[in-house]
C-alpha cells in the first residue's frame, strides 16, 4: 500500500511517500481504508520532537491520528462493526499504533464509531481528537443548561467544537478570539464573541456576567492564559484546560474555590486505558452532528498523501481556518 512515512524526525521535509506492506489485523481490530485524516498540533509535536516524547512511534513511522474511512476487514471478536461500514476515530500515530497517513490502517474497534451520516469523510476526519477533547472537558466540568460558559480560543480546532457542544448542552456560550474572521466564525457557530485584544478579563466579566464570572471556562489556549481563566471564573467555578505544562500560582483558584480539569485525551491510546470511552464519546458526537448541532470547520486548502509536509506547514503558519485535512483517497 502507499503511505507517507518519516524515517528521521524533524522538519516538514521529513515526510516521504513509500510502498509499505498492507497491515494485518489482530483480534479486536478492524482494517480501515482511510479516506481522510486531519492534522493536529500533537502530530506536529511528534514529527518535530520524535524520541523526545515518550509516546512517539519508532522510525520509520507512519504518523497521523484522526481518520474517516471504510471498514475492509473485521478481526476476531468484533461485533459492532461490519465490512463496508463508514467509521471515524482517533486510533493511530502513537507508540506501536500505525498512523493514518496510509491507504489502510488497523484500528482498535474500541476507539472508533460509525461516521456521522450527514458529514463527508473530510468533515468527519476533522472531529475525533478535538471533539473528544472538547466533550470530555465540558462533561468533567459539569456543563449544563442555564450556565454561562466561556471558551478561550473559540475559533480553534478544539474551541470551535467546544462552543457548539456547550450550546447543545443548553449553556449560554461566550468565546474569545480576534475581531474579524475569528469573531464572525464564533458568532456563526452560536457564541457571543469577545475580542481579547481590546477587552480585558475584568471588562468582559462585568459586561456579560455582571461581575459574577463564568460558571465554566473551557481554556483551549492554556499555559499563561490559565491566569485569565481563573480571573474569569465564578466562585466555585469550573475550569477545563488542554494545556497545563507550566508552573502557576493557584492563589486565585484557592480563594475562589475553583476546580481545574486537565484534559489529555491521548491517555486511552497510550496506556490502553478505558479505550471504549472514546468509542462511546464518538458515537455521541455523531448523534449531535446528525442532529445539526455540531459542524466541524474544515480549512479550504486540500492536500494528499504526498503533501503531508505542506499540510503541517499550513497548520503551523497560523493561517488555517478550522481543521487542516489530508485526503487519502
Amino acid at each position: 500500500m502507499k503511505a507517507t512515512i518519516v524515517r528521521e524526525y524533524g522538519g516538514v521535509e521529513a515526510f516521504e511517500v513509500a510502498e509499505v506492506p498492507k497491515p494485518e489485523i489482530k483480534a479486536g481490530e478492524v482494517l480501515v481504508r482511510v479516506a481522510a485524516t486531519s492534522v493536529n498540533t500533537v502530530d506536529m509535536m511528534i514529527r518535530e520532537m520524535g524520541e523526545g516524547l515518550p509516546f512517539s512511534p519508532k522510525t520509520p513511522a507512519i504518523l497521523g491520528m484522526d481518520f474517516a474511512g471504510t471498514i475492509e476487514a473485521v478481526g476476531e471478536g468484533v461485533s459492532d462493526f461490519a465490512v463496508g461500514d463508514e467509521v471515524y476515530g482517533c486510533a493511530g500515530g502513537l507508540g506501536e499504533l500505525q498512523g493514518t497517513l496510509a491507504e489502510f490502517m488497523p484500528a482498535d474497534s474500541k476507539l472508533i464509531a460509525h461516521k456521522p451520516k450527514n458529514l463527508s469523510m473530510r468533515e468527519a476526519a476533522a472531529i475525533p481528537l478535538a471533539g473528544i477533547t472538547a466533550y470530555e472537558g465540558l462533561v468533567r466540568a459539569g456543563t449544563g443548561a442555564g450556565q454561562k460558559v466561556l471558551v478561550h480560543g473559540g475559533s480553534g480546532g478544539v474551541g470551535h467544537l467546544a462552543l457548539q457542544l456547550a450550546k447543545h448542552m443548553g449553556a449560554d456560550v461566550f468565546a474569545t478570539g480576534r475581531a474579524g474572521e475569528q469573531a464572525q466564525l464564533m458568532e456563526k457557530l452560536g457564541a457571543t464573541a469577545i475580542d481579547f485584544t481590546s477587552e480585558t478579563v475584568e471588562d468582559y466579566v462585568a459586561k456579560h456576567t455582571q461581575g459574577a464570572g463564568f460558571d465554566v471556562v473551557y481554556d483551549s489556549v492554556g499555559g499563561e492564559n490559565l491566569k485569565n481563566s481563573m480571573d474569569a471564573a465564578a466562585l466555585n467555578g469550573q475550569i477545563a484546560t488542554t494545556v497545563s505544562l507550566l508552573e502557576l500560582d493557584l492563589s486565585t483558584a484557592h480563594f475562589k474555590g475553583l476546580s481545574l480539569h486537565v484534559v489529555f485525551m491521548l491517555i486511552p491510546m497510550i496506556h490502553n486505558f478505558k479505550r471504549e470511552e472514546h468509542g462511546q464519546i464518538l458515537a455521541e458526537l455523531a448523534k449531535v452532528a446528525e442532529a445539526g448541532a455540531l459542524t466541524p470547520v474544515v480549512d479550504p486548502k486540500t492536500f494528499d498523501l504526498s503533501q503531508a509536509g505542506d499540510a503541517h506547514a499550513h497548520l503551523a503558519s497560523g493561517k488555517a481556518i478550522g481543521k487542516v485535512v489530508i485526503s487519502v483517497i
